[in-house]
């Protein structure tokens, strides 16, 4: 990539990252959405999970204080079921499944019973989330609403929610690294300069999130959080079912012309 290309990619991460510190979530909705448009799905997904990792570990970091462990645990023991699932078939879905994926994740937490509300503190429960949501981070990169859905039943403040939230996604981001940096071998293709780059970007913009988001209400926490999701998830429903309809016709005109 050229340097105006990586300084741009750096200012986006920058606000990406800092939309994920006020929200726990949307940055990396935003961001993989970008890259899936400018690079190949494997490299997409490495470079994704390089910068969340920075991004939500130094979330964590910050947040320290407030982190759930218990959650977090039962996350991972699903987080491994998925790896040792995924490994065996390894499986790259193309771009326009991905983005439509990613479209369709909010809404699939919003479609549960209203009177289903998930305990973070039951192992049952945070492995069946777990595999869930790595499954999904493998397919399209991100989990982050669906995750969402894991804290619903607990006592979780905004703080609470974010720290914690940040290092299970810290877990699904390296899982995720994992499998298409060393399982899928993509890792060779990405540019270690734009590598540094996103990380310190995804470290700037987590750090300029924790004012703003001390001065935040609950309330004001998850009003904001739902509209956005909301908005990001119809734009790629739209983007990736405009893509998928696109490729037939190309493919059409490759061959000569439409029939």
């Amino acid at each position: 990539m050229t340097p105006i290309m990586i300084a741009a990619l750096g200012l986006l991460m920058v606000a990406t990252a800092f939309l994920s510190g006020l929200f726990g979530m949307a940055g990396g909705l935003i961001l993989i959405g970008v890259l899936l448009a400018l690079m190949p799905l494997p490299t997409a997904m490495v470079l994704h999970a390089i910068t969340q990792m920075a991004s939500n570990g130094w979330r964590a970091f910050l947040w320290r204080a407030h982190i759930r462990w218990r959650p977090v645990a039962n996350y991972m023991v699903g987080a491994a079921v998925a790896l040792a699932a995924w490994s065996i078939t390894r499986y790259v879905p193309d771009k326009p499944m991905a983005l439509l994926l990613l479209g369709v994740t909010p809404f699939m937490a919003r479609l549960l019973p209203s009177n289903i509300k998930p305990d973070p503190d039951r192992l049952w429960q945070g492995t069946v989330y777990g595999t869930i949501c790595m499954g999904l981070m493998l397919m399209t990169g991100v989990s982050g609403p669906l995750l969402d859905t894991f804290f619903l039943g607990g006592d979780f403040g905004r703080r609470e929610k974010v720290a914690t939230k940040a290092m299970c996604q810290l877990v699904s981001h390296f899982t995720k690294l994992i499998y298409f940096g060393g399982i899928i071998d993509q890792a060779a293709s990405l540019d270690p300069v734009l590598a540094g780059v996103a990380i310190l970007a995804s470290m700037l913009g987590t750090t300029l999130a924790r004012r703003i988001l001390e001065a935040m209400t609950d309330q004001q926490f998850v009003a904001w959080s739902n509209k956005l999701i909301t908005t990001i998830a119809c734009y790629y429903i739209a983007y990736g079912g405009w893509l998928m309809v696109r490729t037939p016709v190309l493919a059409a005109f490759d061959k000569g012309g439409l029939q």
